[in-house]
């Protein structure tokens, strides 16, 4: 009897805290509408290029002439060596890929979004170079998945605030 009490009062407040799915009403959403109305402007640079691929396949975006907004990318990659030897050899890199982003409103001409993504990763410095340098690729890779995800969920984020379309 206690039980059933405190279920269904637990289930009541739960009804009233607020939450709701942030794709709710799926790709006829109002969110999924606004991320589907953004162009992502070119990025230059390798990781530019992935992560612009990666954000172009995660927003949907339909190369539509009634585009919305424009989101323009500037990223900073840096590989670190630290982890020195005796004969000041690193043993040990880490790879950090920054992203600052800006949501314009291609109506007003207006910045309605300004923030930043990042990553970063730790890589082995191994007696093989080809092994050292394809592992800092696949950081990259990694480390733009990340970047990208970020960047769209907080683009869906905002378009729920806002309720942009």
């Amino acid at each position: 009897m206690i039980r059933r009490a405190a279920l269904l009062v637990s289930l009541l407040c739960l009804g009233g805290c607020g939450l709701h799915p942030l794709y709710g009403g799926g790709s006829g959403s109002a969110v999924s509408a606004t991320l589907k109305a953004v162009t992502v402007a070119a990025i230059p640079g390798k990781s530019g290029w992935l992560v612009r691929n990666k954000l172009v396949d995660r927003l949907g975006e339909s190369g539509q002439a009634t585009a919305g907004y424009r989101l323009d990318v500037s990223l900073e990659d840096n590989i670190t060596a630290f982890g020195l030897r005796s004969d000041q050899a690193a043993t040990r890199e880490r790879r950090t890929l920054r992203a600052r982003y800006q949501l314009v409103d291609l109506r007003s001409g207006q910045v309605v979004l300004d923030a930043t993504a990042g990553s970063d990763a730790g890589i082995d410095i191994v007696s093989s170079e080809y092994a050292t340098v394809a592992a800092e690729q696949t950081a990259l890779e990694n480390l733009s998945d990340i970047v990208a995800d970020q960047i769209v969920a907080r683009l869906a984020l905002y378009a729920s605030r806002t309720g942009a379309k």
